[in-house]
């Protein structure tokens, strides 16, 4: 996967406006991948350039002010109001300030990161019309980082030989450098962010007592506990907490023997996570999987997937047994531990147990970062999308329903192999789209929800 970000500014002069403006006014170009997003036409004149004439300086506020979420927030989320809070913190245009800014959304998925560039959204009302790629570029979340902190230092530099040492940039800046080199501080910024707030936003005392919590579940397990909770109209509060999963095992969970799930003999060759795409790294999991267990392209029967997972199948058949707020794996101790399943199908409570065995594999065998807690939730960050990836290609291995599908993509076809393979319609619909045999908007089932298996085309 390359891993290229650049944020350029060619000075040009300014006449009127704010000294800081003035003095880090130029041509804009960001570029990800060697793929310029920024590009557009002077409506005016025709003019094609690389970029819009904008102040460097809000833009700089903008990338230090949001740096924790766009860093850290997983996303976009697809629920309307978790969606318009998140846009203001990850949407260039948002910046502000009387200017045309580029339609790009920017952010991460915990450990890459996403440039997405489109058309101006009227382009018959501004000066400069954005042509856009609608296309997303996938880069490290370091390469990234580095861009913004090269830019805003850039932008600095422009201020300061213009006499200008003492803007809010050189405040907010410093306050950000010193809360990222704070091993405390970064932690609390990055579960703030993790849950949609800005900085100092969240209530302080809730905040610590969510940090504190980690100490039982698991630092990671946390951050993803709290990327689910964004889509909730009170994140913080909403939240589950180390006893309400604790709760939910012994209540609603099943029995697991550790020591007898699944394990892979040789997991060589699966790449770790970050310089592999999320999608792809499921997928290479389920494949070993597959031709570990011989299992070719046949259906993956619920004693057996319940095996894999160290359980009884009555963990997939028992539907009326549910965890309320997300489906987990807890490890208890002496190798035991509860699995608790949120769905109320047997189709969903297949591919959520699905996930949480490529969970454990890739956290036990692949990224060696095991913790107590392996949970399945809404959310669009790395180890989720992984998790939808593995799950869909262990239980409906591609090349299989491809071939059985054999060019008819009609919905009752899809409905037949869905059957056959025990999963959803949306699953197999999914599939379809992630590996262009239909449209998106040739798939009900998943239109407007985004693709829901963190292929190519999930976000």
């Amino acid at each position: 996967m390359p891993n290229d970000v650049t944020i350029s500014l060619t000075p040009e002069g300014l006449d009127s406006g704010s000294p800081e403006e003035r003095a880090t006014f130029g041509l804009l170009a960001l570029t990800a991948n060697d793929r310029l997003l920024t590009q557009g036409v002077e409506t005016d004149n025709d003019v094609v350039r690389h970029g819009p004439y904008v102040p460097g300086y809000p833009l700089a506020e903008w990338f230090v002010w949001n740096w924790w979420r766009i860093r850290w927030e997983a996303g976009p989320p697809m629920e309307a109001n978790a969606a318009s809070r998140w846009a203001f913190a990850h949407q260039m245009q948002t910046v502000g300030d009387g200017y045309v800014w580029p339609n790009i959304t920017i952010y991460s998925d915990g450990t890459n990161a996403f440039v997405h560039s489109r058309q101006s959204l009227n382009p018959k009302a501004v000066l400069f019309r954005y042509l856009g790629t609608d296309h997303r570029e996938e880069v490290s979340a370091s390469s990234l980082e580095e861009a913004v902190d090269e830019f805003v230092r850039d932008v600095l530099v422009r201020l300061e030989s213009n006499g200008l040492h003492k803007t809010n940039l050189h405040r907010v800046w410093k306050d950000l450098a010193t809360e990222r080199a704070e091993p405390e501080l970064t932690r609390y910024r990055k579960l703030e962010a993790q849950l949609g707030y800005d900085p100092d936003e969240a209530d302080e005392d809730a905040l610590r007592r969510r940090l504190s919590d980690a100490a039982i579940l698991g630092e990671e397990a946390m951050g993803e506990l709290a990327a689910d909770a964004i889509l909730e109209k009170d994140p913080l509060s909403s939240m589950s907490w180390s006893k309400d999963i604790s709760e939910a095992a012994d209540q609603r969970g099943f029995d697991a023997d550790l020591n007898s799930g699944l394990r892979l003999s040789n997991a060589s060759g699966v790449a770790q996570a970050g310089p592999v795409e999320a999608w792809r790294l499921g997928r290479l999991l389920a494949h070993k999987v597959r031709a570990q267990e011989n299992l070719d392209g046949d259906r993956v029967s619920n004693e057996r997937l319940a095996q894999y997972a160290g359980t009884g199948a009555a963990v997939i058949s028992a539907t009326g047994r549910r965890s309320r707020n997300i489906s987990f794996a807890l490890d208890q101790c002496d190798g035991h531990g509860r699995i608790s399943l949120r769905s109320k199908w047997v189709t969903g409570r297949r591919f959520e147990l699905a996930r949480l065995i490529g969970d454990r594999l890739a956290r036990t065998q692949v990224t060696k970062a095991s913790e107590n807690l392996y949970p399945a939730t809404r959310s669009f960050s790395y180890r989720q999308k992984m998790q939808r990836a593995f799950a869909a290609e262990l239980l409906s291995p591609f090349n299989a329903v491809d071939e059985m599908l054999d060019g008819d993509y009609s919905e009752e076809k899809q409905n037949e192999i869905a059957t056959h393979f025990k999963v959803s319609a949306m699953t197999i619909q999914a599939q379809l789209v992630n590996h262009g045999r239909l449209r998106l908007e040739d798939a009900p089932d998943i239109y407007g929800r985004g693709a829901a298996f963190s292929t190519p085309h999930a976000v």
